[in-house]
């Protein structure tokens, strides 16, 4: 009995051993990178589909700036305890990229705007499925990349979306 108990004892820290510094392990440079890039990017996309929901004409591209101010805003929510549980904080507005954007955009009307605002949708959820497609391979921690592969599917549906509202303006 007593042979069997030290068996079963030294089993479980063999396996605790192998499974604990994994888990450690887990989150890497690379991923806080990738939430700092992620949040950073929802913030855009809300500022600036805020201002399309005011001035876009077009009833799609303005239905289209509403669901990216949902969408982004619930991406932002479902990022954020792993940014609080990784010391991150999370940016608050656009970055000096999106504010010169935006300040374009103020500087447009009507198709002009619309058209623009949908452009810059296009590249802006390019770049980001591309970015979410590299996390959702390189990640090691199993829970980010559950939620990273969710923000992708999300992501590539937006830049369709994007893409094919932008063909019929």
């Amino acid at each position: 009995m007593k042979k069997s108990t030290q068996w079963i004892c030294c089993a479980m820290l063999g396996i605790a051993a192998t499974i604990l510094p994994v888990k450690a392990k887990a989150v890497t440079d690379d991923d806080k990178k990738f939430l700092a890039m992620a949040a950073q990017s929802d913030q855009n996309e809300i500022a600036l589909s805020q201002l399309a929901e005011q001035k876009a004409t077009n009833p799609a591209v303005k239905a289209f700036a509403e669901k990216m101010v949902k969408e982004h805003t619930q991406m932002t929510a479902s990022m954020k305890p792993f940014a609080d549980s990784w010391g991150l904080t999370a940016p608050t507005g656009p970055d000096p990229d999106a504010q010169k954007e935006l300040d374009k955009l103020n500087g447009l009307s009507g198709n002009d705007f619309d058209k623009e605002y949908m452009d810059q949708m296009v590249t802006d959820h390019t770049k980001a499925l591309k970015a979410f497609t590299t996390e959702a391979k390189d990640t090691k921690d199993v829970k980010f990349q559950a939620a990273v592969i969710k923000g992708k599917t999300a992501v590539a549906a937006h830049k369709n979306m994007a893409y094919d509202l932008k063909k019929k303006l």
